[in-house]
Order: C-alpha cells, then structure tokens, then sequence
C-alpha cells in the first residue's frame, strides 16, 4: 500500500488521464479505430488481457498521453513501468504506457531493457495478443544500441525467444512460427537449433506428428540448421507415441549419424518404446548398453525398466535385473524398490522379494529400501507365518534406520505376542525407541498382555511402569486391570 501511494502522488497527471479507464461505472464513449501515421503503433482492442480484478478494463482510445518528464527516454520509462507494477490499477497497462508513449513521438525508441522486461511480463501472464503488438514495436523500431554497431542488439534473441516459448507453451503455433520467421530476417546469423526446438517440443506434445517431420525437415534443408540432441530427444519421442519404436530407432541411428551423442532421455525414450511394445529383451539390453556407454542409470531409467517389467507381469526378470545391477554397483541412489517387492509378493514369490531386501541391507544401499517396501516384506512373511525371518529382517532394518511406522510395528508385536515370543517383540521395540520409533498406548498394552499370558509378571510390571511414566495409563483401573492380567 505504501508503494501505490508513493506511486500515485508522483504520477498524479498519468492516473488522472486514466481516470475514464479505470472507473468501470463512467460511461465509455465508443471505441474507435485509432489514427494511424507512419510512426504510430494502432493499440490492439484485446489489451489488456487479463483476469479478475482488471476483467473490467478497455484500451483507451485515442492513447492517453504521457507526462514529458516519462516519456522523454527509454530509462525514465523503463523506471515508471517497474514501479507500476506495484500498482494495483497501473499494473496491467505496462503495454498501454509503452505504446501510448511511441505514439506520442514518431522518434521514440525503447531499449532492450524495458522490451525485455515487457516480454517477460507478458509471457508469464499469457497475453499473447499484447505480445504480438511488442514483437511489431520491437521490429519497426530497432534499440538504440544498435546505431553504433552494425549488429543487431543482442538482446533481440532472449526477447523473442520469451514470445516464441510463450506462444509454443500455449498451442498458438502459427504465432510461434511467424515470430520465429520474423527473427530469422532481423537477426544476424542463422538461429541456433534451441530456437526451433521449441517449436518441434510443442507440435510433439500437441500429437502433430506429422507436422513435427514437417517442420524438421523444413528446419534442416531449406534454413540449413543442424540439429542438436534435444531435436532428435524430441523426433525419437514422437515416433515412438506415433509409429512405434522401430521408427524410433531410424531416428536414433541419424542421431548418431549426425554426430550427436546420445543423453540419457534418448535412451529413456527408447527403453519405454521397448517395453511399452512388450519388447522387454530389447529393453533390458539398452540399459546394459547406456552402461557400456558411460551414460549411467538414472533414478527415472530404473523406474522405466524395473517398473515397466513388473507392470507386464515380469517380476521375477525385474528381479534378477535389480539384483545384477545391485551387484555391478550401478543402482542410483534414490531409487526405491518398493514396487518391486510389491510386484514379487503379489505373485507369491516371497523369497524373491525377501533376497531383494537382504541385497540391499548388505549392499548398504538402505536409501533404496523405503519404510513401506520393507513393512510389504514384513506382511508376507508374516502371512505365511514366517516369525523368526520377521524378527531378523526387521531387527537388520532397525539397525539401519528403516524404522516402520507404529502401526506396523504394533502388527508386528501382536503377531509375535499371540505366538509366545513377547520378549522378542520388546527388543525389537527397545532398539526402535533407540531410533526414534515413538510407541502408543497400544503397543504398551500388547506387550503387558503378552508377558501376562506367558506368566512373566517382572517383565510385564517393567512394560507396565514405562508405560505409566509416558501418560498411557488414563486413571487407577486401568493400571489394576493391567496389573491383574500378570498374575
């Protein structure tokens, strides 16, 4: 509040000339198309293109003036425009002062630093039509920083790249495509690939595949730009959503062809392709093969494989993979193996699963074993009664800091009580409280009903008094019917 005040008391005459604009209850006078000269820019009707607050707003016609005093030099403009931008009603008129301002004097010329800053603005915000009639001022009216050079400004490239990005994120492709033509005849040399990358990115993800082969082959013979690895990254994507893998790999093959070296999403790419078609041998070999290559696996290239492979009903090949890799020393840290052991005991492959755990306790590796990965383990062996395999593998989870959470631990315990195996289970907790495992009422109460049952009253009065000292007992009766189950 306290900018826009400033803000008001040092533009009186500007705020004043947009009294008509801003007070929605004043009768507008019908718009009319604005006199053009030679060195006027006609205001776009669609401006400005914004919601909510200012959904109210129409263009001023004619243009209202500027004070002299901001309208005298890009840099006063450029300041005046960055401190509108905290106020609430002069905020979505940035365009309306800069073209009000080239249209008061034919000579007026705004440097690349208020261009680049509107660009901004107007990408972020989505006005597309506003940034049409920027990308027409910044053409016909060159920064000044280019009299004294015979290049163009240097920052003519980062400017229309903001629109190109802006109008590509937002489908509107022929607008994409004329201001990339428009670039291409004021810049000095040929564009870089990056340029029309974003273009191929946008018809990619919009599904025109055919007009992505369109346009590369536009791009490559008639503007003879080479093509970088994130042209073919975006060639290989869309053929294999396409056509298929098999097109995918033609791409691929000129990919090196050309010289580039292949990244890490080209061969993501390619192994999805691979297992998306059922093709898993295929898969398997280009991740052995991004190996050979140095390019390493990455968390999301395990996550395609091995949850590719347990999705498609191979969980026993996704098994022996994880585990060849496990051994190499080639699995990321990160990635978690969840779905995998998920995958085994569904399919009633336990020991798997429980060999999967064991690798990665070994291995040391307990960043790929999360809590619920290991509380699934511990269910099917618990399923299928196996007590002393629990009590080892989760003491060896402990122990690394995998602690399940108290609800499973409490599953756990009452499974290992109702078997006669009270004294396990409160080790087990012990050496969770040593790791931050915080117990209930709940689990205080099990092992107390567990040492009763077993006839251990020494045990169960210790449970029973720590459980006492940490507020779970609610009043006397409860502390005597406790103490009456160890009799």
């Amino acid at each position: 509040m306290a900018a826009s005040r400033r803000l008001a008391r040092k533009l009186p005459s500007l705020i004043s000339r947009h009294q008509r604009l801003i007070s929605p209850e004043t009768e507008a006078p019908e718009l009319t198309e604005p006199p053009t000269t030679s060195g006027s820019i006609p205001l776009d009707p669609s401006l400005p293109v914004l919601p909510l607050a200012v959904s109210h707003l129409s263009p001023p016609s004619p243009l209202p003036a500027l004070p002299s005093a901001h309208a005298s030099s890009p840099a006063s403009l450029l300041r005046l425009v960055r401190r509108a931008r905290h106020h609430p009603r002069l905020a979505p008129l940035d365009l309306h002062i800069l073209l009000a301002a080239a249209d008061a004097s034919p000579a007026f010329r705004p440097d690349h630093g208020l261009t680049s800053l509107l660009a901004a603005r107007l990408s972020a915000s989505r006005r597309l039509p506003s940034l049409r009639r920027l990308l027409d001022l910044v053409l016909s009216r060159s920064c000044p920083c280019a009299d004294d050079s015979i290049f163009a400004c240097p920052e003519l490239l980062p400017t229309f790249r903001k629109a190109i990005v802006a109008f590509a994120a937002s489908g509107d492709i022929p607008a994409a495509s004329e201001a990339l033509a428009s670039l291409r005849r004021a810049a000095d040399s040929p564009l870089p690939a990056e340029f029309y990358n974003i273009i191929l990115h946008a018809l990619s993800r919009l599904r025109r595949h055919e007009d992505v082969i369109r346009f590369y082959s536009e791009m490559t013979s008639v503007y003879r730009v080479a093509p970088d690895a994130y042209t073919f990254n975006i060639l290989i994507n869309s053929s294999c959503r396409a056509e298929g893998v098999n097109t995918a790999m033609r791409w691929f093959g000129e990919m090196q062809h050309r010289s580039c070296a292949p990244t890490a999403v080209s061969f993501n790419t390619l192994m999805r392709g691979f297992i998306r078609e059922g093709r898993y041998k295929e898969g398997i070999k280009v991740a052995r093969e991004m190996l050979e290559l140095g390019v390493g696996l990455s968390v999301v290239s395990m996550e395609i494989l091995i949850g590719g492979l347990c999705r498609g009903g191979e969980a026993l090949k996704a098994a022996e993979v994880f585990v060849e890799f496990l051994g190499d020393g080639v699995v990321p840290e990160g990635f978690d193996c969840f779905e995998l052991v998920e995958a085994l005991c569904r399919v009633g492959k336990m020991d798997k699963a429980v060999e999967v755990v064991d690798m990665v306790l070994e291995g040391n590796m307990k960043c790929c074993l999360s809590v619920p990965a290991g509380v699934t383990v511990l269910e099917c062996l618990m399923k299928a009664g196996k007590l002393d395999k629990v009590c080892q593998l989760m003491w060896r989870m402990i122990d690394q800091g995998i602690v399940p959470d108290t609800i499973s631990c409490n599953c756990v315990f009452e499974a290992l009580c109702e078997a006669g195996r009270t004294a396990d289970a409160n080790q087990l907790r012990v050496l969770a409280k040593e790791k931050g495992f915080e117990a209930d009422g709940e689990t205080y109460r099990l092992l107390v009903q567990g040492f009763g049952r077993q006839g251990r009253r020494k045990e169960g009065e210790a449970v029973l008094d720590e459980m006492l000292d940490s507020g779970f007992i609610p009043n006397i009766a409860s502390y005597n019917r406790l103490l009456d189950g160890l009799l």
